[in-house]
């Protein structure tokens, strides 16, 4: 690395320090107490900031020339398999490495009821939902290649079919979860029809504007959804009849739904390595090639659509169960705008990325209270450093290859 190069590292750090100053002066330096009605200047943590900022950005630049150097001498000496393939291979088709490790995790999971609080165990329900929304997603975005930005109208059809049935019929959780599912798989296949020419930005508009209809119907058609005031005292999930008191009702959603995750699991990654899994990856990487090799265009954009939505309805039944209150301000873009992060995050395609991303975007949050004002600062800061080391997701998926014998 000559002088040069370090120079401009050197000036391009100091502006970028500069422009990070600039952007959290409002919230790192002014502080103003209500109640004495002051203002304190804390110019001492704008002082933090640039010096964190110009370490962070030299750290980056040179880990990422480091990486090239590092790339440039694995091309000089070509391996037959690389590190990566080598352990994902061993990691998901291996029963005697997979099988185990599944178990373990099933096992520390199933154990948290016993060590954690009510509140920690709410925690973590929330995040293994999010875990099979970004996993119902993944089919749409990571696997189809179909840029969903409405993917939360489908999250919101399951809640609503809920509490509707169980409000107007005194239907239970265990009849509605499968309806939500399909309810939402019919909206999925209503979405796709009018967008099955659309591609990339246009796509992205189209299910924005449809998340957004869902919304504003749930949030003006009062007669039918009550509006903002929204549907409360929906009931949690029965176990045969039985009476369960809420720390017992927390307890038994969370098992169901590592119940939920398993079995989401183990049906995406059937379907990533069935033949309509195959289509969808060969759309997502070249829709007219894809088109030209005889795949029907039509039923598989649709088949995405269905199934990804369909794994949202049924999660929304199980925020209906959890929350015992459903309204529309539950369900705005930006909860589709977080599971596309867990979803980018974890690798486009990689069901275990999603699992992680999901888990760490939902987990981390609640545990930087302790930083208050800053937390989301942090949030935000690690995501930003994440797209900068890893911008294929915490696991990339590697590209298939195919063997024909003849």
């Amino acid at each position: 690395m000559n002088t040069t190069i370090i120079l401009t590292y050197l000036k391009n750090a100091f502006l970028v320090s500069l422009w990070f100053c600039f952007l959290t002066f409002p919230i790192m330096v002014i502080k103003v107490n209500p109640y004495e009605e002051t203002v304190v200047w804390r110019w001492q943590n704008m002082l933090y900031v640039g010096l964190a900022s110009f370490s962070l950005y030299l750290f980056s630049r040179f880990f990422l020339f480091w990486k090239a150097g590092q790339q440039e001498k694995k091309k000089a000496q070509p391996s037959p398999e690389s590190n990566k393939k080598k352990w994902q291979h061993v990691l998901f088709n291996e029963p005697k490495v997979f099988l185990p490790i599944i178990a373990v995790l099933i096992a520390v999971f199933s154990s948290f009821p016993f060590f954690l609080s009510t509140y920690q165990i709410n925690i973590m329900i929330t995040a293994l939902m999010y875990v099979v929304l970004g996993l119902g997603l993944n089919i749409v975005v990571g696997v189809a290649g179909l840029l969903d930005l409405g993917y939360v109208a489908f999250y919101a059809v399951g809640a609503y079919t809920y509490a509707l049935l169980n409000l107007h019929f005194d239907i239970g959780f265990w009849t509605a979860l499968p309806i939500g599912g399909l309810l939402a798989a019919c909206f999925g296949i209503l979405l796709g029809f009018p967008v099955l020419r659309l591609r990339g930005d246009y796509l992205a508009i189209v299910t924005l504007g449809f998340g957004e209809i869902i919304r504003l119907v749930l949030e003006n058609w009062t007669e039918f959804s009550h509006g903002p005031s929204g549907i409360a005292g929906i009931p949690r999930p029965g176990f045969f009849g039985m009476e369960l008191s809420l720390d017992q009702s927390i307890n038994y959603l969370y098992y169901l739904m590592i119940a939920l995750v398993l079995f989401t699991v183990f049906v995406v990654n059937r379907l990533q390595n069935s033949r309509i899994g195959r289509a969808w990856f060969a759309l997502r990487e070249d829709e007219i090639a894809c088109q030209a090799m005889g795949i029907d265009k039509t039923k598989t954009k649709l088949t995405a659509f269905a199934l990804g939505a369909f794994w949202a309805g049924m999660v929304g039944v199980v925020f209906a169960a959890k929350t015992t209150f459903v309204n529309p301000s539950s369900f705005t873009f930006l909860e589709s705008a977080i599971i596309l992060c867990i979803v980018v995050l974890g690798g486009m395609g990689s069901i275990i990325g999603v699992i992680i991303a999901a888990l760490v975007l939902m987990l981390l949050p609640e545990y930087l209270r302790a930083f208050a004002d800053y937390r989301m600062l942090v949030f935000g800061a690690t995501l930003v450093l994440m797209m900068v080391f890893r911008p294929k997701g915490l696991i990339s998926t590697v590209h298939r290859t195919y063997n024909i014998e003849s």
